[in-house]
């Protein structure tokens, strides 16, 4: 959600600049009329008109402040999600992984445990060289060292050798779902 908005929003401050550099270049500004500079001549001439270096370094700084918000824009639609793991078929042939499917196996045999009441995982990493994030949720009885020894022996094991990768490191969240104290009579 918080991805969506920022996305959102950062495509309106781009629109409004645009517009914004728009008005500029055509020379339109509300202030002043149609045909007036932003800058008069005699308010160039006052100030920098002795400095040469002012306008170069005006425009390096303007074209730094372009490529940065370029670099932000391409960082915001870059997927933080691995979407597909590339698989060796053993015949000299790769197959793809569905990333969703590795994800949803992983979660669906972890949260079978004994003492998980929740999991959640997120596949991230290269397509070549994946990496899990498991996020646990333990019921108030579980052992945390049992549940960790768990799904990093057999449950990781067995994702791994199925999916044909050599290793697959992944990184593991416990959390202890909150429970209500027990009266006593």
């Amino acid at each position: 959600m918080l991805a969506t908005v920022n996305r959102i929003l950062l495509a309106v401050a781009g629109a409004v600049l645009v517009a914004a550099g728009i008005v500029v270049l055509t020379g339109w500004w509300p202030l002043h009329g149609r045909h007036a500079p932003l800058l008069s001549e005699q308010t160039r001439n006052r100030y920098w008109h002795a400095e040469g270096w002012w306008w170069w370094a005006v425009l390096a700084a303007l074209a730094v402040g372009v490529l940065l918000a370029l670099w932000w824009l391409l960082s915001q639609l870059r997927r933080p999600r691995l979407q597909a793991v590339v698989v060796d078929t053993g015949d000299g042939a790769f197959a793809m992984l569905r990333g969703r499917a590795l994800e949803e196996a992983v979660a669906a045999e972890a949260g079978a445990l004994e003492g998980v009441a929740g999991c959640r995982v997120a596949l991230r990493g290269r397509r070549g060289s994946p990496a899990l994030r498991v996020a646990l949720e333990l019921e108030p009885h579980a052992v945390p060292a049992d549940a960790l020894a768990a799904v990093a022996g057999p449950v990781l094991t067995h994702a791994r050798t199925s999916a044909g990768l050599p290793e697959l490191p992944a990184e593991a969240r416990l959390k202890v779902t909150s429970h209500r104290a027990r009266r006593v009579t």
